[in-house]
């Protein structure tokens, strides 16, 4: 079987606090960018990084006769996401996306969402989903727009900078990774070889119910926020905690909030 998968440093532990983190984004995220990446009908489809599934159960959805599966490194969102109740159900499998256990050329797309800029190595798990990419096929890939586009995370991260400074450090790694500004992904998909590269913006919304609503999916543990707030002292987390609940609430009673994030979409196709 070779070499075992390499790890991300993302921290991924936990389906269901995943799910309640990030899962819902993801579901609003995965219809505008299908409509952007227009896969073709006939082979199966391909969701890399799947995390709980989103994607792959959007993509099964509108695609109810052709096959998709989804792959991912962290086998708790696996094991969440086979678990979660579908009309049409994609398969799910432990993989690495640097070494997808497919053959060449056996599908008709391959979407990779909110994952390049946490795998290990970007550019292989891109040179991977067009090994496995028909001649004509489509690549697909977003990542948040951290810098400027992804608000609720910017308030946390913005507000904790403020008083801790580890949080200014991770803040400013993630800010500024290379697929996390306007050109990365562009620059990884033409290095990549794949023609037609083109490139989009897409916007989504989340209606909170309240600052618990907003508040309590960061503390679960999950990806570099998680990570952070795992590891802080209760003090300082209270502080923070209270801190970031002042920016929620920006002077208004605690209540409903709406946040928008964007992501950085492009696609390529493969000769």
């Amino acid at each position: 079987m070779g070499r075992p998968p390499r790890a991300s440093y993302y921290r991924a532990t936990d389906g269901a606090a995943y799910e309640i983190f990030l899962g819902r984004w993801t579901r609003r995220l995965a219809e505008p960018l299908l409509d952007f990446a227009d896969f073709r009908p006939g082979a199966p489809l391909l969701d890399v990084g799947c995390g709980t599934g989103s994607l792959a159960r959007t993509m099964a959805a509108r695609r109810p006769g052709q096959t998709v599966l989804g792959i991912d490194i962290a086998s708790p969102y696996v094991k969440f996401a086979q678990s979660q109740p579908a009309t049409a159900k994609p398969a799910f499998a432990v993989a690495d996306a640097s070494r997808l256990p497919l053959a060449d050329r056996s599908c008709a797309g391959a979407a990779a969402q909110l994952v390049l800029n946490f795998v290990s190595d970007a550019a292989a798990a891109v040179r991977e989903m067009r090994r496995v990419t028909r001649p004509g096929g489509r690549l697909v890939a977003a990542v948040w727009d951290f810098r400027g586009g992804l608000v609720y995370q910017r308030m946390f991260w913005d507000t904790a900078a403020g008083i801790d400074d580890t949080a200014a450090a991770t803040r400013d790694r993630l800010f500024s990774g290379p697929l996390a500004l306007p050109d990365g992904l562009v620059r990884l998909f033409e290095a990549a070889d794949l023609d037609a590269v083109e490139r989009a913006s897409i916007t989504v919304r989340m209606d909170y119910r309240d600052f618990a609503d907003y508040w309590q999916p960061l503390g679960g543990g999950q990806g570099p926020v998680g990570t952070y707030l795992a590891g802080l002292s209760e003090e300082t987390r209270g502080r923070i905690e209270e801190a970031v609940r002042g920016a929620y609430l920006s002077g208004s009673p605690d209540g409903p909030r709406s946040m928008t994030a964007t992501a950085w979409a492009v696609r390529g196709q493969v000769r």
